[in-house]
């Protein structure tokens, strides 16, 4: 882009940011879009995945893209209190480009959240958003989470193949698996900016509990919709870096 001072990375970090979780309310119509990609539906789920917006503001946004002809808005038949948002065909339309701006941005720039974008809260809703259930055991199992860090506290998933649930308290039944986590650390093993068995390698993650839940409890979740761009940026920096190690000891000889 001649003459506007911005190169390749300052142009990722902006795709990046703009695709991010952490953006900027202005920036959340495209994020909304994200959500319903991966399966959100109602006001309420979109509202709780994007940390910052105004119930306003979202209804404003998603007002503009009925408008637009990407989003249409469903009535339950029995209660018109009930709604449902659906992408039309143009709004499934943009997964590829969506997608394709986040692989660029993440493999030129993927920083960190700040310290207060970490979100224990929020970051259990998303993975309750993304639970593999074809992967859950049969009945019910519980799962405690007791993060520390940036933010110490504890919370618990109740699973379900038909239901996932949040617990700010203690659910009152038995915990099966236990995880013990820094919470900047699994935010990263959530993005895959770390691999889960290197955070559990790092002794920053421990799960403990029933062993064949505990082998089982990666395989729950389907983890961030941005995660196999950084998987792929992690593998193409990588690559990069070899190539420019072997470059510099060919230039050494």
């Amino acid at each position: 882009m001649a003459g506007s001072g911005q190169g390749p990375t300052t142009l990722a970090t902006e795709f990046q940011f703009l695709l991010s979780p952490f953006s900027r309310p202005s920036s959340r119509t495209l994020l909304i879009i994200r959500d319903m990609l991966t399966g959100a539906r109602h006001f309420n789920d979109l509202e709780r995945s994007l940390p910052g917006i105004s119930r306003a503001l979202l209804a404003h946004r998603l007002r503009q893209l009925e408008h637009a002809g990407i989003v249409e808005k469903r009535y339950d038949q029995g209660d018109r209190r009930s709604t449902e948002y659906d992408l039309t065909a143009a709004g499934l339309a943009l997964h590829e480009v969506i997608q394709s701006l986040l692989m660029w941005g993440t493999a030129w720039a993927f920083g960190d959240p700040t310290l207060d974008q970490l979100d224990p809260l929020l970051l259990l809703w998303w993975m309750r958003n993304r639970v593999n259930v074809h992967q859950l055991p049969d009945g019910r199992v519980v799962v405690q989470f007791d993060f520390y860090g940036p933010k110490t506290d504890a919370y618990w998933l109740v699973l379900f193949p038909d239901d996932v649930t949040i617990c700010l308290t203690h659910p009152g039944y038995e915990v099966h698996v236990l995880v013990v986590v820094d919470l900047a650390t699994f935010f990263k093993v959530w993005l895959e900016q770390l691999d889960y068995h290197e955070a559990i390698s790092t002794g920053n993650l421990t799960v403990t509990g029933i062993p064949h839940l505990v082998r089982g409890f990666p395989t729950w979740f389907a983890w961030s919709p941005a995660a196999p761009a950084v998987r792929a940026a992690r593998t193409n920096k990588g690559v990069l870096r070899d190539r420019q190690d072997g470059a510099a000891v060919e230039h050494g000889r």
